[in-house]
């Protein structure tokens, strides 16, 4: 509602100041432009000199005068001494310019509040937008069981979920809480669902981001978002920050003096103060997703800021098991096709790719059975772009 009647008020605001301009464009509101018959400047003089003018009106463009009961109209010399000359001839005079001041006034002002509401409305769209941006979520949903396979970096991740959930235990004992973990790995293996379950299972808030929304058109902009993300997860503490697609901003610094490098150096600079500035045991913990470890600034993702790095790599053959037994539970495959199959084709392919494939293959098999063939996974592999390992073997006689 409040957001409605601020645009109402902006539109108003704009509509006015358009029609004003309007009506001075087309001469609605100015003085003089009428039928009188024009006359001569030259002649309008010699008028005066014979004591045949009563009256003058001026305005911005024309005279506009009476003779003789006729009203006329003549351009206007516009020099300073025109007033007191037709004052000495005793023809009255009305100074009708002084509206027309009026009027540059009247423009002024309201050029001027709309310049204002111009820039309140900016101010008031920035504040809204730093507190919708950077959502804070309380249950993410995900477990660690949510997870197929990867059994050793779930133990690990346990530990960090014990840290977050007993800070002051360990901090008794003289262990000091991460900063900041790296989850370094190729894409669509579950960096993301890695985070989020931490988060579930620590109890604590979660604050998912990516590098792409730290990167603007508009200088510094990128610096302080960084600002207000932070801000946001110390104000929600406990709290994990996730940020995917970390390279895109951790990226080693570049002195080239390009502005895009300058940005990215500024957004960098930011991050480390952010890192810096917060103690450990403080229930903040920052979680950092990227494809390419190598190419981070390494002072970023030194010991003291980021401890910790784990690698999510492709998933071995029992995680591609499970992934199997997950994707299909609702699925038939025909007589001879099972899981232990599709579990050794399907090696070297990401988590995200397995159930593409599959989700494919249910698809294709709609179409003339309700069982998945070789076949159908032939084809649902060609179509998603998906390379298997070996065409799957059936134990058919």
């Amino acid at each position: 509602m409040k957001n409605r009647k601020l645009s109402f008020i902006f539109i108003a605001v704009l509509a006015v100041a358009a029609l004003i301009l309007a009506l001075d464009m087309t001469g609605a509101i100015d003085f003089g432009k009428d039928d009188a018959q024009h006359v001569q400047y030259k002649d309008f003089i010699e008028m005066a000199n014979l004591d045949e003018v009563q009256s003058v009106t001026i305005g911005n463009d024309f005279v506009m005068f009476t003779s003789n009961g006729k009203t006329l109209k003549t351009s206007n010399p516009n020099y300073d001494g025109f007033v007191r000359d037709m004052l000495e001839h005793g023809i009255e005079v009305t100074d009708e310019t002084k509206g027309d001041d009026a009027f540059n006034n009247v423009m002024d002002v309201v050029f001027n509040v709309f310049f204002i509401g111009l820039i309140a409305f900016g101010a008031i769209k920035l504040i809204q937008y730093s507190r919708k941006t950077f959502k804070v979520v309380k249950h993410t949903g995900v477990r660690f069981s949510d997870i197929a396979g990867m059994d050793g970096l779930k133990k690990d991740m346990m530990f960090l979920v014990d840290v977050l959930k007993n800070p002051n235990a360990y901090k008794c004992k003289g262990v000091r809480q991460v900063k900041g973990v790296i989850l370094e790995g190729p894409p669509g293996n579950g960096k993301t669902l890695f985070a989020k379950a931490l988060a579930q299972e620590a109890g604590v808030r979660f604050i998912a981001t990516k590098g792409a929304d730290f990167q603007s058109a508009m200088m510094s902009m990128g610096s302080r978002k960084i600002r207000m993300l932070f801000s946001k997860a110390n104000r929600n503490k406990p709290c994990i920050v996730f940020i995917d697609e970390f390279d895109s901003i951790g990226e080693r610094r570049n002195y080239a003096g390009t502005g895009i490098d300058k940005e990215n150096n500024r957004i960098i600079t930011a991050m480390l103060n952010e890192m810096d500035g917060f103690t450990a045991n403080n229930g903040l913990l920052v979680i950092a997703a990227t494809n390419s470890f190598a190419s981070l600034d390494p002072a970023l993702v030194r010991p003291g800021r980021f401890d910790l790095k784990y690698h999510i790599g492709e998933p071995d053959y029992a995680t591609r098991l499970r992934l199997v037994e997950i994707y299909t539970k609702d699925k038939k495959l025909e007589d001879g096709l099972d899981g232990a199959a599709l579990a050794v084709s399907f090696d070297g392919l990401s988590c995200s790719a397995i159930e593409a494939v599959l989700n494919e293959a249910s698809a294709i098999a709609v179409q003339h059975s309700s069982e998945i063939s070789v076949q159908d996974i032939l084809d649902a592999a060609a179509k998603t772009g998906s390379r298997l390992a070996t065409k799957p073997r059936t134990n058919k006689r």
